[in-house]
């Protein structure tokens, strides 16, 4: 595997630095970067939808049971359209999911955490992941569209750093292959 590695080094370098010039631009430009995900969400509801819907032709043709692909189909299309129509709503909709997700988590993390008090050391992590999350989604449920942005940042953040960790891994595996080779 090393040898492979070592061959095409270069494709985890170029996947590094892309990954930190996604990172980047989300970070300077999130409310455009996140508009961009936005439109690349819409399109690939509305083709899955389009792809769906034909296999259900294909089905009814075939004498299978084709009726959930069918409405598969039409509901990705449509929230495809939708999405593209109306990317805030999208936006403020997945923000609002992620912020009730990040509360009940965040509640039950905190009862496990008390729960778990007199049986485990360091439940107290659990409990800060608990309020972390709560804090999470306070955030969210209170200013939706600013909290879609801080989701972007922090996925910038990750991007950047997975980046950086690819282009170390790439220069490192290139010096095996010289190694390798000699």
């Amino acid at each position: 595997m090393l040898r492979m590695y070592g061959k095409y080094w270069w494709t985890f370098l170029i996947r590094g630095i892309m990954s930190v010039l996604f990172g980047l631009v989300a970070l300077v430009l999130p409310g455009i970067t996140l508009e961009i995900m936005v439109m690349l969400l819409a399109v690939f509801l509305f083709f899955d939808g389009l792809f769906s819907f034909a296999a259900s032709l294909y089905g009814r043709r075939a004498g299978t049971q084709w009726g959930g692909l069918l409405f598969e189909g039409l509901a990705g299309i449509a929230l495809g359209i939708f999405t593209f129509a109306w990317p805030a709503v999208t936006v403020l909709a997945i923000a609002l999911i992620i912020g009730f997700w990040a509360m009940m988590t965040g509640v039950l993390e905190v009862i496990a955490a008390v729960k778990l008090r007199r049986e485990i050391e360091g439940e107290w992590l659990l409990g800060l992941s608990g309020i972390l999350s709560i804090l999470l989604s306070g955030i969210l449920l209170v200013n939706p569209g600013g909290g879609a942005v801080a989701i972007t940042r922090i996925i910038g953040i990750y991007a950047i750093l997975f980046g950086v960790s690819l282009v170390f891994l790439g220069l490192r595996l290139r010096r095996h292959k010289i190694i390798i080779n000699l």
